[in-house]
């Protein structure tokens, strides 16, 4: 490909949610896509098939009933956190009925280094495991798993727990444009850990956050590019990594202060200059959830642009949770370039998580597909290096043991610190997410609480250093 070629795809879907009435969405159901051109932009003839329809109908259907309650979800989001924060920092309920009477409550400040996330509230854990040392084989993916859950707070938080908690060099928070949604809507971090040889350079995408309807847009956009040569790609992550309207993925942009800035380019840029001076340097990329699927995207236009300086000196990708993000064609072209580099893909996901078995794998490829290792644990943190089960998270034959799983999953939250350590002491807030799982099997499994417990306590038959090896740790 020549230097400064532009990738786009000639082959396409896009839905426009925005111009999309419940009739029009009914009519699309029913009949068929050329009933509703309108709302799906197809550039290639498409197979009238009722399940396929149903799925695009329910991207369609979600996104219009984020576009109609993100705003409420943003406020709902917000009280809740000041909520959490409030008790916390005035020391609980007790305390803070007793401030409020002496008029001496501590007010939470939302870009303070002591406000946290609900995410965080989840899993209050700041401090890596000092169990777990770097020449340990599980340091890059229990370092890896609390930089994704690090990446959910505000920057403060962030450069303060780097430096402070984790005497590491803080290289910076951001907050990147998406160029179809007209908004910011994709946020990351990176540090160095100079305790490493060689120095590692993290970079952690930020995932969905549970009030933040931007994010939950780009994760149920079923919209997807074609890349001749590389394959087909989820439309919606793709937009959230930079891809642009008018130009695709170009090899270099204009960037300055008063550009868009694009979290491919700023990323890339800032890696370029980090390992041009630092010669012995490598970084791996993570993410949990929607960052997940941003941090092995990221790799797919590396690859793309044959960037070989980053390729050359990427240690490897640890995603938790992740989602698919296109179909066969793309992870044979990975699977070739992740080779021909050198680099680890690791793929974590822990039990019942619903997230990594959407979106929906067909037997006809018109949606998407799992590539390279998969770590898989189970709720007692056992590891196989193995597909998920129930891949598409169906099926009646499922049913009872999700439910007693979860159920199992509720107990051990109760019992947990006292056989595995202090530590691993839940929240009550995480406890009332478990009781959601009974309800909603998989719901739960997808907080970072049991990825941070899978990197501490598992056990598997791979170095996650060296995917081919059967070595036990």
């Amino acid at each position: 490909m020549a230097p400064n070629e532009t990738q786009f795809g000639d082959h396409h879907m896009l839905l426009n949610p925005e111009h999309a009435s419940l009739c029009d969405l009914v009519r699309f159901l029913l009949f068929s896509a050329s009933e509703t051109s309108k709302i799906i932009l197809y550039t290639e003839e498409q197979k009238e098939d009722f399940w396929r329809r149903w799925y695009i109908f329910n991207s369609l259907f979600a996104q219009k009933l984020l576009l109609s309650w993100g705003k409420t979800m943003v406020q709902v989001g917000y009280k809740l956190e000041l909520w959490l924060n409030l008790l916390s920092q005035n020391g609980g309920f007790l305390m803070l009925l007793s401030n409020f009477l002496k008029g001496n409550v501590v007010w939470p400040d939302s870009s303070s280094a002591t406000f946290t996330s609900v995410v965080g509230y989840l899993d209050q854990r700041k401090e890596l495991d000092k169990n777990i040392r770097p020449e340990n084989p599980k340091y890059n993916a229990s370092l890896a798993m609390m930089a994704c859950k690090l990446a959910y707070e505000n920057e403060a938080f962030v450069q303060t727990t780097i430096k402070d908690q984790w005497s590491m060099e803080y290289l910076g928070f951001y907050n990147f444009w998406n160029d179809y949604m007209g908004k910011i809507s994709t946020q990351a971090m990176m540090f160095q850990d100079t305790r490493a040889q060689p120095n590692l350079i993290v970079v952690a995408f930020r995932g969905t956050s549970p009030f933040d309807p931007v994010a939950w847009q780009t994760d149920v956009d079923l919209s997807w590019f074609k890349l001749e040569g590389v394959g087909k790609i989820h439309g919606g992550f793709m937009k959230a990594l930079g891809l642009q309207k008018e130009k695709g993925w170009p090899k270099e942009i204009q960037q300055g202060s008063k550009q868009p800035q694009y979290a491919y380019y700023v990323i890339r840029q800032r890696l370029r200059e980090i390992l041009e001076k630092n010669e012995n340097a490598k970084f791996i990329l993570t993410g949990h959830s929607l960052g997940g699927a941003l941090a092995i995207l990221f790799v797919t236009v590396l690859a793309m642009h044959e960037e070989e300086l980053l390729l050359n000196r990427l240690e490897g990708v640890h995603t938790f949770g992740q989602p698919r993000v296109g179909d066969k064609q793309l992870g044979d072209y990975m699977k070739e370039k992740m080779e021909e580099y050198d680099v680890k893909y690791l793929r974590y996901v822990y039990c019942n998580d619903l997230v990594p078995r959407i979106p929906y794998d067909d037997q006809d490829n018109l949606f998407f597909e799992h590539w390279g290792p998969c770590l898989y644990y189970n709720s007692f943190y056992k590891g196989k290096v193995e597909l998920e089960p129930n891949k598409n998270y169906g099926g009646l034959l499922w049913v009872i043991p999700n439910c007693v799983n979860a159920v199992w999953e509720l107990v051990r939250s109760f019992i947990i610190p006292y056989t595995k350590g202090l530590e691993y002491k839940e929240s009550w807030l995480m406890k009332m997410i478990r009781v959601v799982g009974l309800v909603f099997p998989g719901l739960a499994a997808h907080c970072p609480q049991d990825y941070v417990n899978a990197t501490r306590l598992g056990s598997l038959a791979l170095d996650p250093r060296k995917p081919n090896s059967s070595k036990r740790f």
